[in-house]
């Protein structure tokens, strides 16, 4: 099953980064008026965790390999923050596009996740 070619994902790699972007931005925002080191914290777990577990063949570099699985579940943390943290910090029209660009990057990544789903 690991023979599906992998899809080109251009479009739906830059609305990812565009939802990692938000969700590194709009995190600190909605934490920090709770705790500053827990919003410094956000940052760091963002940004480190996709950083350092990857999937084979699906980046260049893989410092830490993991199954397809777990790069799925590290870019439905960043959806999920990006909106939790838009809706909690942001005005709601802002967090209303947050959401539109959430389900665009959802419905964009799905060939790249069933790709995902056949690495082992």
């Amino acid at each position: 099953m690991c023979s599906l070619p992998r899809p080109d994902d251009r479009v739906a790699s830059a609305c990812r980064f565009a939802i990692e972007l938000v969700a590194w931005i709009a995190t600190p925002w909605a934490l920090a008026s709770f705790s500053v080191p827990l919003a410094v914290l956000s940052v760091v777990v963002l940004i480190a965790l996709p950083t350092l577990f990857s999937t084979p063949g699906d980046k260049r570099t893989v410092i830490v390999a993991v199954p397809g699985q777990v790069t799925i579940v590290l870019v439905v943390l960043h959806v999920v923050a990006a909106v939790a943290a838009a809706w909690a910090a942001w005005h709601a029209a802002a967090a209303a596009l947050v959401s539109v660009l959430a389900v665009v990057t959802v419905v964009l990544e799905l060939p790249r996740w069933r790709w995902l789903l056949s690495r082992p």
